[in-house]
This record gives structure tokens, C-alpha cells and sequence, in this order.
């Protein structure tokens, strides 16, 4: 039987999504190796008064000059580039871990889709069986001159609309298994059917104990890297207000005499410090949004939490109040209404109207459940703990 354990391993080892941030890393790996390069060392050749008139004309006036220059560099900036480098790598991670938690998430909400569909078959079943008694009990009652033939038909219809229900629900269930499939790149599902009980709901904390787990969650953690990302680049962005020395050393030889002689030169551009002040202001101005940013998305996650947290504390409530009180009572109605149509001391209307509440009940129950479970797996995604597999419901459990 596939299980929920099984998809998420499929997600892990196929999904492009998640093998994307390796080649993401290893982009980021050699940008960080070319922001760690030193200024190359530069070696040239002049050769001066090679072509001229008079005095310098010839090779005899000629004056050669090797020379090797560089760049001394200034404020740090090697290291600044380094951190801003290296702060990128570091939130790779984070940005994994956010897609991987979105698509486990993904990935429970469509199982859930089969293990209601396969629910909802069952629920069809029940119906049909009931419906069924009901047709066989009409046709006795028509024999018996006890009630006119339109019983019979209505109970015939009736059958026929369950028949349809189950009929739905195969359908919903094929294209449930290749909605699921569809994630992993298959277009054939390997498997026909999940193991999973929707009325499986755990108890849960309290919403105020799960809060404090969205600090650590990968939707506020990014913010954490992002802040080591904007206060690297405050420190490139200042490192650039120190001007970077251009140095230059060599020797000339003047032909004409054989003399040799040492040239060296620095140069250093004026203004460095104005010229880098918007660039300062800019990267600063950008941390300053991530903190508003953090507290805006803090808000919004403690808000969706809390949300889903009452939906699911309301469904299972509803779940265990219709399990414990509703649904025994409505069994032992159903089994009393068809016994006292059989012997003619109710209508079939009166059948057929219980039938239906019945049928409504289990169906209110199964959408309840459902519905906290896809808030469960929502407040999961949200807090970063780990998801519940649904566990297998035992064989010929009542709908």
C-alpha cells in the first residue's frame, strides 16, 4: 500500500525544484571564488621615440620601459566581497528548506485528495447498500398490495443516484492518484490506492505554544540571512569609500647611452568617499526595510496560524461530538426505520428521509475531518515541524 512516507521520499529524490539549488550553489560557489581574487598583477612594455625626427630619430634614441603594476586595495574591500559572497551560499539553504516544507505541503494536501476520494467511495457504497434493502423491501410491499408501484420507483431512483455518487467518486479518485503522481513527473500512478484515515486527528498544542515555533520556521529564518546578506553589503558598499591605490613599477633603458634607470608611480583617484555615499545610504536603507518586512511577515504568520489552529480545533471537536453522540443513534435509527418500513408502520418517504440524514451526517463528518486535516498540514508547513502521516484505517472500518 503506497503511504505518505513514500511520496515525500519521491518528492526528495526527484522533484527539480529542490536539485535546482545545487546548481544554484555552485553558481554561487564561483561567484564567491571570483569575488575572492586578489587585483590581477599587470606587466607591460613601452617602447618611446622609436619614430621621430632629429635628435630622436632611430633606434639610438629609443627609450624601453618594463614595468608591472597593480592595485592596493582599501577598506577591506577583499574581505567585504568575500562576506557578501559567502552570506549568499548561507541563504541558499534556507530558500531549500522553504521550497522543500511548500512542497511536502503540496504533496499532503493532494494525498488528502485521494484518501477522500477513496472515503467518499465507501460513503457511496454504504449508501448503495441501504438503498438497495430499501429497493427489495418496495418490491415486497408492492406484492403485497401494501403500497403502490411509485415507492418502488422512487426507491429504484434513489438506488440509481448513489450508483452515480460511487461512479463520481472513481473518477475524482483516478484523477486524485495522477494529480499526486503528476509531482514526482509521473503520468502513470504506480500504485491504485493510499493508506490514510481522515479521522486520525491528533491533539495539538495550544496556539500561543506553536507561535513560539515560527521564529525558527524557513519564512522568518530567511529574514535572518537576508539581514546577514544587507549588512554585507553595507560593508562593500563602505568599503568603496576608500580609494584603492594604482601602483606601477619598472625599468627603462635609454638606447642611446646603455643607461638603465628605475620608474615607479602611484596614483589614487580624488572624491572616493562622495562618490560612495549613495551606494552607503542605499544598503543601509535596504536593511532598514527587511526589519519592517520581518515584523509584516511575523504578523501574517502568526495570523494564518491562528486561523488554521481554530479550524482545526473546531473540526475535531465536530468530528468526536458526531462520532461519539450523533452517528450511534443515527444507526440505530436507520436499523429500526427499515424494519418498521418492512412491516408497513412508516412511509417510504419517512425511510427515505432518514436514509438521506444518515448518508448527510457521514458526509458532514468526512468533509469535517478534512477539512482539519488540511489546516494540520498548514499549521505543519508554518511552524517547519514535520508532517503526520495519515495512518492506515483498519479494514472494513464503518464510513
Amino acid at each position: 500500500m503506497f503511504t505518505l512516507d513514500d511520496a515525500f521520499a519521491r518528492i526528495g529524490d526527484t522533484h527539480p525544484d529542490l536539485r535546482l539549488f545545487g546548481s544554484q550553489r555552485s553558481v554561487l560557489e564561483a561567484e564567491r571564488d571570483l569575488a575572492a581574487q586578489r587585483p590581477a598583477w599587470v606587466a607591460g612594455a613601452a617602447v618611446d621615440n622609436i619614430f621621430g625626427s632629429g635628435a630622436v630619430s632611430g633606434v639610438k634614441g629609443a627609450e624601453i620601459t618594463l614595468s608591472l603594476a597593480s592595485v592596493f586595495e582599501r577598506g577591506g574591500k577583499l574581505d567585504a566581497r568575500r562576506a557578501f559572497a559567502q552570506s549568499r551560499i548561507d541563504a541558499l539553504a534556507v530558500d531549500r528548506e522553504s521550497r522543500r516544507l511548500d512542497l511536502l505541503a503540496e504533496t499532503a494536501r493532494r494525498y488528502l485528495g485521494i484518501v477522500a476520494a477513496q472515503r467518499r467511495i465507501e460513503l457511496a457504497q454504504f449508501d448503495i447498500g441501504q438503498r438497495k434493502r430499501t429497493v427489495a423491501a418496495a418490491r415486497q410491499r408492492l406484492v403485497a398490495g401494501a403500497s403502490p408501484e411509485s415507492g418502488l420507483l422512487t426507491a429504484q431512483a434513489a438506488l440509481a443516484r448513489a450508483e452515480l455518487d460511487r461512479a463520481r467518486s472513481e473518477q475524482s479518485l483516478l484523477a486524485a492518484r495522477q494529480h499526486l503522481a503528476a509531482l514526482w513527473g509521473e503520468r502513470d500512478p504506480g500504485f491504485a490506492g493510499v493508506a490514510g484515515d481522515p479521522y486520525a486527528l491528533p491533539k495539538i498544542e495550544e496556539a500561543t505554544a506553536l507561535a513560539a515555533l515560527l521564529d525558527r520556521s524557513p519564512e522568518l529564518t530567511r529574514f535572518v540571512d537576508a539581514r546577514r546578506i544587507g549588512e554585507a553589503r553595507v560593508r562593500l558598499a563602505q568599503s568603496q569609500a576608500s580609494a584603492d591605490i594604482d601602483w606601477q613599477i619598472g625599468v627603462r633603458r635609454l638606447q642611446d647611452g646603455g643607461d638603465t634607470a628605475l620608474i615607479g608611480s602611484v596614483s589614487m583617484p580624488l572624491g572616493a568617499r562622495s562618490r560612495a555615499e549613495p551606494g552607503i545610504r542605499g544598503a543601509q536603507a535596504e536593511l532598514a526595510v527587511l526589519e519592517t518586512e520581518r515584523e509584516a511577515k511575523g504578523l501574517s504568520l502568526y495570523s494564518t496560524l491562528v486561523e488554521a489552529h481554530g479550524r482545526y480545533r473546531v473540526g475535531a471537536l465536530e468530528v468526536a461530538r458526531l462520532k461519539d453522540e450523533v452517528l450511534p443513534r443515527m444507526s440505530r435509527a436507520e436499523n429500526a426505520a427499515e424494519y418498521a418500513y418492512r412491516a408497513g408502520a412508516i412511509s417510504y418517504l419517512e425511510l427515505a428521509l432518514l436514509q438521506a440524514d444518515s448518508v448527510a451526517v457521514r458526509k458532514q463528518r468526512l468533509d469535517t475531518a478534512l477539512d482539519a486535516q488540511l489546516a494540520l498540514i498548514e499549521i505543519q508547513r508554518l511552524t517547519g515541524e514535520s508532517f503526520l502521516a495519515p495512518s492506515s484505517a483498519p479494514a472494513g472500518a464503518t464510513p
